[in-house]
């Protein structure tokens, strides 16, 4: 049984030390390790991560708040140079806690034991005809997201897709528009176009990202959504009729 796992910690030294450690097991495979507690967070609600390698003293979420977000998806072991936090982290049905500086016997302890258990309470194996995998639109190979979340003045929000109609982004900040209010995120368009699922949401302009299931009407340049008008850049002129035309719209 191969273990899923990721590792998140703000200090690229200390995710070299995990991705280093987890190389040396058999029964693990790091397919994400990151410095963004958030887009590991999304990783974990999406689905299909056995462990994770959590720091605790972390900028934008801390490990305690990212456990009762996750509320006990995926299994957890705790890595931080801070021992006051174990008592609360036990609390919170963690696997581990492993100390700062790291040894990798202590590591392996750990990691032994979250196979072990999950090892017990796999079921036995059932011969089954193998399913015909769905048709989906995201184009990704990774699991079906619907939903993200975007870090606001003062919480960590969660923002339905199908509720997104559009996306304008500003000088510092951009704005998501849904169904019913306006959030605004300190993040850039770049990371959000990565961000959505691709054959669902489309750049139309530097400035805009837009919803294709909410497109009203498209009249030479110009799309109208939700009574927005938002224009269609040069840039990604060709690409977004492409991709309309494949829909045959």
């Amino acid at each position: 049984m191969i273990l899923k796992c990721i590792a998140v910690d703000d200090e690229p030294l200390a995710l070299d030390i995990i991705e280093d450690y987890v190389s040396k097991v058999p029964f693990l495979q790091l397919v994400k390790r990151t410095e963004n507690a958030i887009e590991a967070l999304q990783l974990v609600q999406a689905g299909g991560i056995d462990l994770v390698f959590l720091d605790i003293q972390m900028p934008d979420l801390t490990g305690i708040q990212f456990l009762k977000i996750a509320s006990g998806k995926s299994n957890y072991i705790l890595t931080t140079a801070y021992s006051q936090y174990a008592l609360e982290s036990y609390d919170l049905n963690v696997s581990d806690y492993l100390l700062k500086p790291i040894a990798f016997d202590r590591f392996y302890k750990a990691v032994e034991k979250v196979h072990n258990q999950l090892l017990k309470s796999e079921p036995a194996a059932v011969v089954v005809p193998e399913p015909v995998a769905p048709q989906n639109n995201n184009h990704n190979n990774g699991p079906v997201q619907d939903f993200i979340f975007v870090k606001t003045e003062h919480k960590i929000q969660k923002i339905e897709l199908d509720d997104i109609l559009y996306i304008e982004g500003l000088k510092d900040y951009i704005s998501i528009f849904t169904k019913t209010e306006r959030v605004i995120t300190l993040q850039n368009m770049k990371k959000m176009e990565e961000t959505l699922p691709k054959g669902e949401f489309i750049r139309v302009h530097k400035s805009y990202i837009i919803s294709l299931d909410k497109i009203e009407s498209i009249e030479r340049s110009r799309i109208s959504i939700a009574s927005k008008i938002i224009p269609i850049g040069d840039t990604y002129r060709d690409e977004f009729f492409k991709l309309i035309d494949g829909k045959n719209i």
